[in-house]
């Protein structure tokens, strides 16, 4: 019996759909039909995590004393490790009881920020394109987006000058991420000081999005928005262990800055959940203190990819600069086409799984994002099945021509 007067709330019926979640649809419709899908389309990484996590996982499920409740504000030998790892990376210094919070995956803490935070008709600045929980959050909140359009032009860097004084007077949060989930790019040490001047200026509680600190390539070293004199007033700052350890099923996070923001955070979450299974925290300790051995290994695997995938889709047509960080290509479509249905026409003829930029917002749409979550074995695949099926660059002045 359909119930037609059991409607979702107004602040769940006014979501886009979740174009993961179709893409899973379309996946398993895929594959249903005998295709052998090559996913590149989410950014999970593949493979295990560390032997030494692993192994530190299965050690702490033996400890009955892992099988209750965890503290709500996480392990204190978790925070400690959390604060550590900060001071021997960007040599910042974290107080582990106040200044840093353990998450279920940074997704779940940068959503539940804005549930902290955004009131009904705030304003939240959020680029576009951008990693869809920075704007879902701040939607379910019931805040008001100005999207600060990114351009390839400027690099996919915020346009600060851009931004109209009484937008900037009226803001409460500015979320941001660099490196770039989805555009790859990154930012200059200099821009963070200037927006950090600028979230000062105007009173706007500062989000960054740190997820892709490790991985990063030829000698670059992202910036942590702490490392800014003053930014610790004003922000705070996300990290997950998904990527860097491939324990993106784990889910672990972790929020640090500001211990009043922090406060407000872990007041909501006391209220929603109790924390992160106490044994994957001791697991996740373990992935913070491993040497710099295993960091370079996996820069290396990425960095591989990277250079193999940019190489074959230039034979097809493609000029995509060397990305700096990150694990996604930021690819253009082929002019005239969306990039749904660029997506869908990739997927339909080759068994390739991109996922479109428009997933990312507005300023997303021409692009596709391609995770480097594969084998160069596997990448080549993907640029024979390209081939094959004719899947090329062409820019709007060929068109013509041909035309």
């Amino acid at each position: 019996m359909k119930l037609d007067w059991i409607t979702p709330a107004e602040r769940v019926s006014a979501l886009p759909p979740y174009v993961f979640a179709r893409l899973d649809e379309l996946k398993a419709r895929a594959r249903e039909q005998g295709l052998d899908l090559i996913d590149l389309g989410m950014g999970n990484p593949d493979g295990c995590a560390p032997q030494p996590v692993i192994e530190a996982a299965i050690a702490a499920l033996q400890n009955p004393a892992n099988h209750g409740y965890p503290p709500f504000e996480g392990t204190a030998s978790f925070r400690r490790a959390i604060a550590n790892w900060y001071h021997r990376r960007y040599d910042v210094e974290l107080d582990p009881d106040s200044e840093a919070l353990p998450l279920l995956g940074s997704k779940e803490g940068l959503t539940h920020l804005a549930l902290a935070y955004v009131n009904p008709g705030d304003l939240v600045l959020v680029p576009s394109p951008a990693y869809p929980a920075h704007f879902r959050g701040p939607l379910i909140a019931g805040g008001t987006i100005h999207s600060l359009i990114l351009k390839p032009e400027n690099d996919w860097l915020i346009d600060l000058g851009a931004i109209p004084d009484e937008v900037a007077q009226r803001a409460k949060l500015l979320y941001f991420n660099y490196p770039s989930n989805p555009t790859a790019a990154t930012a200059p040490r200099e821009f963070f000081k200037d927006i950090v001047a600028f979230a000062r200026k105007h009173e706007i509680l500062l989000v960054h999005d740190l997820c892709y600190a490790e991985l990063a390539f030829d000698g670059y070293q992202p910036t942590s928005l702490l490392e800014i004199p003053g930014a610790k007033e004003i922000g705070v700052e996300f990290h997950t262990l998904s990527k860097t350890y491939n324990m993106a099923g784990w889910r672990v996070g972790f929020v640090v800055g500001n211990r009043h923001i922090i406060q407000g955070l872990r007041t909501l979450k006391t209220n929603l959940d109790y924390g992160i299974f106490a044994a994957l925290q001791t697991a996740a300790e373990t992935a913070l203190q491993l040497p710099d051995v295993y960091l370079n290994e996996v820069q290396a695997r990425y960095r591989r990819r990277r250079d193999f995938l940019i190489e074959g889709l230039g034979e097809l047509g493609w000029t995509i600069p060397k990305t700096k960080a990150t694990m996604y290509l930021w690819v253009p479509c082929t002019q005239g086409m969306s990039s749904t249905d660029f997506a869908l026409n990739v997927l339909q003829q080759t068994g390739v799984v991109v996922t479109p930029g428009n997933a990312f917002g507005v300023a997303g749409e021409g692009y596709v994002r391609i995770s480097l979550i594969a084998e160069c074995d596997r990448l080549a695949e993907v640029l024979r099945r390209f081939k094959q099926s004719r899947i090329y660059y062409q820019p709007e002045a060929l068109l013509k021509a041909e035309g």
